[in-house]
């Protein structure tokens, strides 16, 4: 099944499980895929955003630790070290296909006020007129949402993230990059006869009840989160996949809009 909506902004969030391998060191083969995707959709004449995870666990392994900090001042100095190498690594792989990246980094507040999320939308708009794709995660550094759940009821988790950046920027289709396939109609980990849902019209308590707890040791986001995040995605009028990783070229198909991972659909209700 095919829908004829057609895309233009999207907003691609990647997390730690697909960022790294489970020595903790980067997974360079699947940041180069994505590079060159996303290279290759810009070129297409689509507009990208980037969100990405991972700045904790690279630091980490930057950083040679034998194992991710616990102290919360420690995670947000290993996130300072992780974020700078990230970034590095990924101005370098886009260079490749002649793209220009920048980085936004972003706290709870910057998107809760008005006048700095107005400032935030205005940046992402210049950015994308420019043809730079932007590379945002949160600001672990400075704010403790994610690393120290509770603190801060905005973000908490890049999937959380990821959909009110493509709310803030008008995105037609934001879509989440994953460890598994989709959301199934059971945990396909414990229940090999799982189905997966590739259609989602509404978040039921059934849907919902479906999701299960925390995802990888590397990651923070599990499928709780990611229901959380197409409940606002789905408000804002914004579609959303959810969709593996480990083969970024399923872009093309997801944004033709073919039965790729678990789609939820949203009316359009920007321009």
């Amino acid at each position: 099944m095919e829908t004829s909506r057609t895309y233009r902004r999207l907003v691609v969030k990647v997390g730690t499980s697909t960022l790294t391998r489970e020595t903790g060191s980067l997974n360079l083969q699947n940041m180069e895929h994505l590079a060159r995707v996303l290279s290759d959709l810009e070129g297409m004449g689509y507009q990208v955003v980037l969100v990405s995870s991972g700045a904790i666990g690279i630091g980490t392994r930057k950083l040679r630790l034998d194992a991710r900090p616990t102290e919360l001042r420690m995670k947000q100095a290993t996130a300072a070290v992780g974020q700078c190498m990230m970034m590095h690594i990924y101005d370098k792989l886009f260079a490749e296909y002649n793209r220009t990246v920048a980085q936004i980094l972003l706290t709870g507040e910057d998107v809760d006020a008005p006048i700095r999320s107005q400032h935030l939308r205005n940046t992402f708009e210049a950015l994308l007129e420019l043809g730079v794709i932007p590379v945002v995660n949160e600001n672990d550094s400075v704010s403790s949402a994610e690393i120290e759940t509770g603190q801060c009821k905005v973000l908490g988790d890049n999937d959380t993230l990821s959909a009110i950046v493509a709310r803030l920027c008008g995105a037609d289709l934001l879509v989440l990059f994953s460890d598994i396939d989709g959301l199934y109609d059971a945990d396909p980990r414990t229940h090999p006869e799982a189905k997966l849902i590739h259609r989602v019209e509404a978040l039921t308590p059934e849907l919902r009840a479906m999701a299960g707890g925390a995802g990888t040791w590397r990651g923070t986001g599990g499928m709780a989160t990611k229901l959380n995040a197409a409940a606002i995605a789905m408000e804002a009028g914004v579609e959303m996949v959810i969709a593996n990783g480990a083969r970024m070229e399923a872009l093309y198909d997801i944004v033709e809009g073919k039965d790729v991972g678990t789609r939820f659909s949203a009316p359009k209700t920007h321009a």
